[in-house]
């Protein structure tokens, strides 16, 4: 499986949330984090990682090979043994390691996630029209687009909503902190709500690195809400195999799971603050 993990405004906490999902991704998978945001890397400077391997020797490496286990070798692990693909501080690295590896019919993390039992998860950052991680997003077998439910980060998701579906046919919301209900939410903007992350400090310390060994992601908020969210986009993944709106290499094949849907549709009128889903 390929999930693409972005937002379209601000810094909602697109890594915290990728770190979150691989740190709780269902038994039985290999999650491997990607860092392919265009604006460059956090996980280096947040845990003092070596500059390599990295998305930079990923991308020399893909130059010359297409096999299959060339994302796991450019892996480091993160503290509690997250693989991870770490991104280069600078932006112009970045973009430039992004544009080889999305070079071509089908993407070394796509060859990746194709893999059994394999999960990539790709933070693919702030997302634009030209943003050099998009051929991931069009690969992906589910998008989830994080932003805080708040008015002006919910204003520029409706406007470039339509826009969205054109890079994901199964774009799905992942709310971070409180703000309107989710159910208002997802009435108003007409995609489905997937989940909501609560403001959890603590949790969100441990995947910074700033906090020490007696503090888990397993047992925080941001823990918890992570593993629901990681397995409903497996499910979601596995609706879209049936339904024929998954991307060409997860339509070859049919898995059983629940689809989600989204609710019925009214306009976002009432201005709650308590993020409960009402």
């Amino acid at each position: 499986m390929l999930l693409a993990i972005c937002s379209l405004k601000g810094s909602p906490g697109a890594t915290t949330l990728a770190a979150a999902l691989g740190a709780r991704w269902p038994a039985g998978q290999n999650p491997i984090l990607v860092e392919a945001d265009p604006a460059g890397g956090d996980l280096m400077a947040r845990f003092r990682l070596a500059d390599a391997p990295s998305l930079v020797t990923l991308a020399v490496a893909a130059r010359r090979s297409t096999e299959l286990g060339l994302l796991a070798r450019h892996t480091q692990r993160l503290p509690g043994g997250l693989r991870a693909v770490i991104g280069p501080v600078g932006a112009e690295q970045s973009r430039s390691a992004l544009s080889v590896l999305a070079f071509g019919g089908l993407s070394t993390l796509r060859r990746a996630a194709d893999q059994p039992d394999t999960t990539v998860i790709a933070d693919c950052g702030r997302v634009d029209p030209d943003s050099p991680a998009l051929p991931i997003i069009r690969d992906s077998d589910a998008m989830l687009l994080v932003a805080r439910p708040h008015d002006d980060e919910l204003a520029h998701v409706a406007l470039k909503l339509r826009e969205v579906q054109r890079w994901s046919r199964r774009p799905c919301f992942v709310l971070i902190g409180d703000g309107y209900p989710t159910r208002a939410v997802s009435q108003a903007l007409r995609i489905p709500v997937l989940g909501r992350v609560p403001r959890d400090d603590k949790g969100a310390a441990v995947l910074c690195g700033h906090s020490n060994s007696r503090h888990s992601p397993v047992k925080s908020r941001l823990g918890e809400a992570a593993a629901r969210i990681a397995i409903l986009a497996l499910a979601h993944r596995h609706a879209g195999n049936r339904d024929g709106t998954g991307p060409p290499s997860a339509r070859r094949k049919t898995v059983p799971g629940t689809p989600v849907s989204g609710a019925t549709l009214q306009p976002l009128c009432s201005r709650t603050r308590n993020g409960a889903d009402t």
